[in-house]
């Protein structure tokens, strides 16, 4: 591979229509790293690809806590949240937890609710139901928990933009703590304190965070603030590592960079999370299969999958209420439940892609940067998956629409370089929408029917000035390898430049000019393969459900012919046996 020049291996469209380039880098750095790290000059491209320079190597590939974790105090609203916390705990209030009903926010709830109760504190949580109640705090909700005689309420993963709900309950004397990550606006809510490190004045550079981040800086600040009021002289002081599992979960759910502080959050939460001491997520990796070590892909697509089924398809509070409980039993059932529902999930997800699919396909090819799909009785649990299934097959942004009355509820899913939370806050702003918000990868908004080609009109001019130049989709690779190359130690070794996430993607290699010595369809269209390299080595790969694809027809229908097959390489554990296996990404002929 000619390192850092823009083609790779001449395919300038493969079989999903993308261009490969290789991620740039500087040649001598990689060479250097690999040489003072001791590692194969291949993951020195990695790490030199990733920004990591010589200085911060030994940093980025062992990320501590005790190096990396902020002061809380540095975030604007944090000191006051902790002053009215302090006193709800020493005054003996319950405290309110108003939560998403997403990973991030159930890890959140989870989180507080399970410090709280650490440090002699009572809490009671409230998850939203994604139907009747839809996304972030509502009056009737929060007034309802004052009514059950809490003072002081926490939202966590959302808030900054609910100026209505957050005003009634201010009307009513109610406190509110506000705990976020979305982008927020020029006006702030009637909140006590907004903890926020994307609000506009805010000049922390820690905007990459997780809600579930943020909330984990607030229990660390509470917990010095009870310390310095004497709480825990006749009580013992609580361990808040032993949760970093929740920290670990939520982060990688909500995609957001894994960083800085959000790579060591998430390098010692799986540390934990192996201890299996949450009762709930031990449940649950259990009823998921999980045997081996989590990692970055177990959290992301095993675990986070079943939490979030519950605010999609089920019962909202069923993720909060897993990752709260004591009892192994409990724990057990609502594991199995979310299990369930998220099979559930699945089916509905796949008859609302096909559907969306055939639209998409159905309507002539504008060229805009912007794909939108809406549908009658569409879950609306769902359309964030659909929106992000979309953006991956076709490269553009994506939104889903689930229209019911005279109303659709959207989700959106970006593409690299696109903000599509500024350009969904600029259409609310303009009166296109009734309600939404989010962050540049993803959003979430609520539309009236008859203004629903406006929004598409409005946001396609948005994004399309965000542009520069074409919107071609690209597939960034790390390398080159023949099928041969690819043992154990290698995989191995790639493993420690880990976590895996935004930010930090899993390295994605082209395995240049192998045979297809075997091909068949296994599970729900997947392809599997068996790929041969220089000197007859063989090696395993599958291509997720790619049977109905252009690549997967491919595959399938050219047996002894040579491809280019790019994908990321991970260890396979069946029966014993380890072997390595390539998770195909896409596909070119070799020409």
């Amino acid at each position: 591979m000619s390192y850092g020049q823009p083609a790779f291996l001449g395919v300038e469209r493969s079989l999903s229509g993308r261009r490969w380039l290789a991620r740039p880098g500087d040649e001598r750095l990689a060479q250097a790293l690999a040489q003072r790290l001791g590692l194969p000059e291949l993951v020195g491209r990695v790490l030199a690809s990733r920004g990591v320079g010589l200085d911060e190597a030994e940093s980025f590939l062992n990320p501590t806590l005790r190096d990396l974790l902020p002061d809380p105090g540095h975030l604007l609203g944090m000191d006051r949240a902790v002053e009215r916390l302090v006193a709800a705990v020493t005054r003996g209030e319950t405290i309110g937890i108003f939560g998403d009903y997403d990973v991030d926010g159930a890890t959140s709830s989870a989180l507080l609710r399970n410090a709280l109760a650490d440090m002699g504190a009572q809490a009671s949580v409230y998850i939203p139901d994604r139907i009747r109640e839809g996304y972030g705090p509502n009056a009737s909700a929060l007034l309802r928990l004052k009514d059950e005689g809490v003072g002081v309420v926490v939202t966590v993963d959302c808030g900054t933009t609910a100026f209505e709900a957050l005003e009634a309950a201010h009307q009513a004397g109610l406190d509110m703590i506000v705990v976020d990550h979305h982008v927020g606006e020029a006006a702030l809510p009637a909140a006590l304190a907004v903890i926020n490190p994307n609000r506009l004045d805010e000049t922390s550079p820690h905007g990459h965070l997780a809600a579930v981040g943020v909330a984990f800086l607030l229990a660390v600040g509470l917990n010095r603030g009870l310390k310095q009021a004497g709480w825990y002289q006749g009580r013992p002081a609580p361990d808040l590592m032993r949760h970093l599992d929740l920290v670990a979960l939520g982060t990688v759910c909500d995609v957001v960079p894994l960083v800085g502080v959000n790579r060591a959050l998430v390098v010692q939460g799986l540390k934990v999370m192996a201890r299996r001491n949450n009762v709930g997520l031990a449940a649950l990796a259990d009823v998921a299969g999980v045997k081996e070590r989590p990692d970055s892909y177990t959290l992301g697509y095993v675990l986070g999958p079943r939490v979030n089924a519950g605010g999609r398809v089920g019962e909202a509070e069923l993720g909060t209420r897993l990752m709260s409980t004591d009892d192994p039993a409990e724990a057990a059932e609502i594991a199995r439940q979310l299990d369930g529902y998220n099979k559930d999930r699945q089916e509905i997800e796949a008859a609302v892609l096909l559907d969306a699919i055939e639209q998409v396909e159905s309507c002539p090819d504008d060229g805009r940067p912007l794909l939108i799909a809406a549908g009658e009785n569409w879950h609306p649990g769902v359309i964030g998956i659909v929106a992000g299934r979309l953006k991956e097959r076709y490269g553009r942004v994506a939104c889903v629409v689930a229209l019911e009355g005279d109303q659709g509820k959207g989700s959106g899913r970006s593409v690299s370089g696109l903000d599509l939370g500024s350009a969904i806050i600029a259409a609310r702003q303009a009166g296109l929408l009734r309600a939404g918000g989010g962050h540049a990868m993803a959003a979430g908004f609520t539309v009236a029917r008859d203004k629903l080609d406006s929004l598409s009109d409005f946001l396609a001019e948005r994004l399309q000035a965000q542009l520069e130049g074409e919107l071609v989709p690209l597939l960034e690779l790390d390398g080159a390898l023949d099928a041969g190359a690819a043992g154990i130690e290698l995989v191995e070794t790639l493993a420690g430049v880990g976590p895996f996430g935004s930010g930090n993607p899993e390295p994605r290699f082209a395995v240049s000019g192998a045979r297809i010595a075997k091909a068949d369809v296994v599970g729900s269209g997947h392809v599997r393969l068996m790929l041969a390299g220089a000197g007859g080595k063989r090696l395993k790969a599958i291509a997720f459900r790619a049977a109905d694809s252009e690549m997967g027809h491919a595959l399938l229908s050219s047996a002894g012919a040579a491809f280019h097959l790019a994908g990321s390489l991970r260890v396979d554990t069946w029966q014993g046996n380890s072997s390595v296996q390539l998770i195909v990404d896409d596909a070119a002929f070799a020409r």
